[in-house]
């Protein structure tokens, strides 16, 4: 399933007002790690449809928001709950490390 597109907008929206917990992507069309990563999310989002929201950030396109974060690189991804930052995976990810992150969250 793709993932839904933020932008600042709507993540805040989504994170602060809704509270929705969820896990946001931030990518770029260009970075070859995110070619493997984000389709890897999208496949596990499937398993936690009525659990967690699944999102993607343009890093490129939406630059004030990945700054808001201080990232560095991609892809990284961004772990809320209840309107709260809590942790985020960096990287190439390897599904099990990303199950349990997901699982720690719930």
């Amino acid at each position: 399933m793709e993932l839904s597109r933020l932008d600042a907008k709507t993540f805040d929206e989504i994170i602060y007002d809704k509270a929705e917990n969820c896990l946001v992507v931030f990518s770029r069309k260009t970075c070859h790690v995110c070619a493997e990563v984000v389709p890897m999310v999208e496949g596990i989002s499937e398993n936690y449809k009525d659990k967690l929201g699944f999102y993607y950030v343009d890093s490129e396109e939406q630059r004030d928001l990945y700054n808001r974060f201080s990232l560095r690189g991609v892809p990284q991804l961004l772990f809320f709950k209840d309107g709260e930052y809590q942790f985020k995976l960096a990287g190439k990810v390897e599904e099990e490390e990303l199950e349990e992150k997901i699982a720690e969250l719930l």
